[in-house]
């Protein structure tokens, strides 16, 4: 039995990694302040012997002993919430990965640092590989989590390179699936819930910017297989580029499968927003053979089906 640190594991990302890795007999320790985790997303946990459940914000120095594997997921990730309290988000990226940083250098811990898609900002190239550096405000609203981002996987470099630690970078792409907030912020979580209750879908700008999305347990399944690679510093890009559909598209299809009477209106772009996204995942399939399996449609109705339940429609 492997003992695991998750930080951010009662989020939507992480409570699923959580589920994961206790089923698969490890001992998983959950790290969350809960600014955006939910104890609801991990609450069937609570009760196994390979759990624990830890109070924490990341910010502050944490010691636990040994651990085979940290899993760095902590941080708001949708604007909604990084907005709100932009100085605690760029902590949590800075501050808070310099803590597991250290954490893992204390013990020659093996450590994964959940990075973004948003490192490559309003990308100028498409699809996006990882050797494009990015376009990205420094000082926007999007700044403390896009730079935070960038700043964190710079200093993941950094200590692999002084202290010779296994650090890994995931780029993660636009990811969903049940668990997501109702109130996250973020289109594709925010068309489920307005169609589900017949309200306006609302769709910034002319919705015809794009987003290639990823359902949860594709995710997953990379970010175990290159926890579990030797010598695989990254970055690599996690996404659905098969996957990639215009905002005006999604809510057309999110509405027909609730089979929704609502109506769809828009609403002015926000600042930064990316025109487009999408990953080119050639380094992920050859490092770990990894690429994505669930497809759209079905995703979706995994997902709508835990929002119906989540919000009494059942």
């Amino acid at each position: 039995m492997s003992k695991i640190l998750i930080t951010g594991g009662a989020g939507f990302i992480g409570s699923h990694l959580c589920d994961y890795l206790v089923n698969q007999g490890n001992q998983v320790v959950c790290l969350d302040n809960f600014f955006t985790g939910a104890k609801e997303n991990i609450q069937g946990l609570l009760n196994k012997p390979n759990f624990k459940l830890v109070e924490h914000d990341i910010t502050q120095p944490y010691d636990d002993g040994q651990v085979k594997e940290i899993y760095n997921l902590a941080c708001p990730a949708s604007p909604i919430h990084y907005i709100k309290d932009p100085i605690e988000t760029i902590r949590t990226n800075v501050v808070g990965t310099a803590n597991m940083l250290e954490y893992a250098r204390k013990y020659q811990t093996k450590i994964l640092q959940a990075s973004t898609s948003e490192v490559y900002g309003d990308p100028q190239v498409h699809p996006q590989a990882e050797d494009y550096w990015g376009n990205v405000n420094p000082i926007g609203p999007r700044s403390c989590y896009d730079e935070g981002k960038r700043c964190a996987e710079t200093l993941c470099y950094d200590y692999q390179k002084k202290y010779q630690i296994n650090v890994k970078i995931a780029r993660i792409f636009n990811t969903y699936g049940p668990r997501m907030q109702f109130n996250d912020g973020r289109a594709l979580p925010n068309f489920i819930k307005q169609a589900l209750l017949n309200e306006p879908v609302t769709i910034a700008g002319d919705g015809q910017q794009t987003r290639s999305v990823m359902y949860i347990d594709d995710l997953i399944a990379g970010l175990v297989s290159m926890m579990e690679a030797q010598d695989c510093f990254g970055p690599l890009n996690f996404g659905n580029p098969a996957e990639e559909i215009t905002m005006l598209n999604l809510a057309k299809k999110i509405i027909e499968l609730c089979q929704s009477k609502s109506q769809i209106a828009f609403y002015p772009k926000p600042q930064d927003d990316p025109e487009k996204r999408r990953p080119d995942i050639s380094r992920a399939r050859k490092v770990l053979d990894w690429e994505p399996k669930v497809i759209l449609e079905e995703g979706l109705k995994k997902t709508i089906e835990d929002f119906k339940k989540r919000l009494g429609l059942n």
